[in-house]
């Protein structure tokens, strides 16, 4: 199994921005941002598939949310702005064994811990 390592989770006011970062310790495929904010089910973010094709994300985050993926470092970041009060979360980075996996959590094997994030007013 792989692991996985989040980090730059935090809190931040409304309309900032935040960066986050994981690093695998092994060979990943698709690999993938999920959240899950107080009271609710975890839901997808933002997937990164396998080989350089574009990334897909939820609509709520469309247009604020951007993956980027360091292959030769093994790390995915997940570079969020204009951060509205609803994404606050814990943010879990996940990896898959498929190319092109997207949203379905079943697809994915490996989970990191979770990063906080807190968007205040």
């Amino acid at each position: 199994q792989v692991q996985l390592v989040e980090s730059g989770g935090g809190l931040v006011h409304a309309g900032g921005s935040l960066r986050l970062s994981c690093a695998a310790s092994g060979r990943t495929f698709t690999m993938a941002w999920f959240r899950q904010a107080p009271g609710k089910e975890r839901e997808f973010v933002g997937a990164s598939p396998w080989g350089g094709a574009n990334s897909t994300y939820t609509d709520s985050v469309k247009g604020r949310f951007t993956i980027f993926r360091d292959y030769a470092k093994n790390t995915i970041q997940l570079q969020m702005t204009d951060l509205k009060l609803e994404d606050t979360a814990v943010y879990y980075c996940a990896a898959s064994l498929l190319i092109a996996a997207r949203g379905r959590e079943n697809d994915y094997r490996d989970w990191g811990q979770g990063t906080q994030v807190t968007v205040s007013s």
